[in-house]
């Protein structure tokens, strides 16, 4: 469809629509932090309401369109590329923080809400929304159900989806369906809401979620520890989870904390740089903190350490973890976001580590972790003077030796990016056949004429 048809068509069905056509809004909300596809968006629309929505999405049936869906973009695996002529339909304008319910805990967001607004909210009403991850500034509460998020606090408090109460869904054929209505407990037959949830927008957008929120934890604790060896990593976890509270335990490599003081230009937090670090968020125990450095120290897994003394340390500690994925973002990293149990973290690192030395001799690697539920961010970065088509084969190729170990292990090609279109040629590693059949036609039953994300996922 060129421009005028496309003109003609949304002028007589849907003028009272919000949209741009404006080449920097078409390539800005046309990609996400991926920088493998060239953003090729026909139309941005900015709907208010679900109303609005459903019009777009209907229209889109009528015409043969294809829709994606779009909220704060931060995804690795081109979930929200439009690369084909698609439209992009953002949920920017859809961020309302309604019907507050102190009794139920729980409020009423709209899909572009930024996630730190709920935090804050929770914050204002004494209460705590514990999905956390380093883009919290700018990812949108619609995304991060979309993905299923999880983030730093997974080990203790679990994922996106244990705080979806209730789900507004405009699906693929434009019908407006309310799953579960904010219900704790609910046995009458399927629950639509959890498909969704993780569902990456094949299936539906979301336009509202009712969202749970807790009573906020005790004062935590944040201390630093520099390792000796990938060994001594969960060595470390294991004494740390019977001493403290956790909240958080994250992993990174000398490397990446490099990347960060580099980026930010951070002082090293230890007077010399070591191997591995972890980051630990906990209860406040000072004796159970000191029990896991000096037992550490003690078997020489650790080296050094740091006990935050303030509430500013506890931040700048956190942010040489947190600001991995920024201090690399101009090398144009391909990710690899896996997983597996956590009893097999030790093993899998180690012959991840071998495959990393063998495959990418003269790649420089990238990776972090939330250890403590088993996932694992290998970040490839691309050499200067190498093309990204060409960078993005040679990591491919390797794939089936990092994947093929994930099918070993039968983990998980994608712990919490999604698959989008970075994953899924790669989606036989962790689904078999007769599953990403039926996930071909369940996209079917919401989605018919293949209008939402198509080609995305399966």
């Amino acid at each position: 469809m060129n421009a005028e048809t496309l003109h003609s068509l949304l002028e007589k069905h849907i003028p009272h629509i919000a949209r741009s056509h404006q080449p920097q809004d078409l390539e800005q909300f046309g990609q996400d932090w991926t920088r493998f596809h060239e953003p090729n968006a026909a139309v941005v629309f900015f709907p208010n309401d679900a109303k609005e929505v459903q019009e777009i999405v209907k229209l889109a049936n009528q015409s043969g369109a294809v829709i994606v869906p779009s909220g704060g973009r931060t995804g690795y695996s081109a979930g929200a590329v439009a690369s084909m002529g698609e439209w992009v339909v953002s949920l920017v304008r859809l961020n309302d923080i309604s019907r507050y319910n102190d009794i139920d805990q729980t409020v009423s967001v709209g899909a572009g809400v930024i996630t730190e607004q709920l935090h804050n909210f929770a914050e204002e009403h004494n209460l705590f929304y514990p999905v956390d991850f380093a883009s919290s500034g700018s990812s949108h509460i619609g995304g991060n159900i979309a993905t299923n998020a999880g983030g730093i606090r997974v080990l203790r408090y679990g994922l996106t989806r244990d705080y979806v109460l209730g789900l507004t869904v405009v699906t693929g054929s434009g019908e407006l369906l309310k799953l579960n209505n904010g219900l704790v407990k609910n046995a009458s037959g399927l629950d639509f809401r959890h498909l969704m949830i993780g569902s990456e927008g094949i299936l539906g957008i979301v336009v509202e979620a009712e969202i749970k929120l807790i009573n906020q934890p005790p004062n935590q604790s944040v201390m630093l520890l520099a390792l000796s060896s990938l060994e001594a990593v969960m060595a470390v976890f294991a004494q740390a989870r019977a001493a403290l509270t956790l909240s958080s335990f994250e992993f990174f490599s000398d490397r990446s904390l490099l990347k960060v003081m580099a980026h930010r230009g951070f002082d090293n937090p230890f007077e010399a740089t070591h191997p591995f670090y972890v980051l630990m968020e906990f209860d406040e125990d000072e004796a159970g903190a000191m029990t896991v450095f000096e037992q550490g120290m003690e078997v020489a897994h650790v080296e050094d350490g740091i006990i935050a003394q303030s509430l500013d340390q506890s931040e700048q500690l956190w942010q040489y973890r947190e600001g991995i994925s920024e201090s690399i973002a101009e090398y144009t990293p391909y990710k690899n976001d896996i997983s597996v149990k956590i009893s097999q973290v030790p093993a899998f690192m180690q012959q991840l580590e071998d495959i990393l030395v063998a495959e990418y001799p003269d790649f420089e690697t990238i990776w972090f972790g939330h250890i403590g539920d088993g996932n694992l961010h290998l970040n490839i970065l691309k050499p200067v003077d190498m093309d990204t088509e060409s960078f993005k084969k040679q990591c491919e190729q390797v794939n089936s030796h990092v994947y093929g170990l994930i099918q070993q292990f039968d983990g998980s090609i994608s712990a919490e990016h999604g698959v989008g279109l970075i994953k899924k040629p790669f989606l036989t590693y962790s689904k078999s056949a007769e599953e990403i059949k039926l996930m071909a036609d369940v996209k079917r039953v919401f989605d018919p004429n293949g209008v939402l994300n198509m080609g995305k996922v399966v």
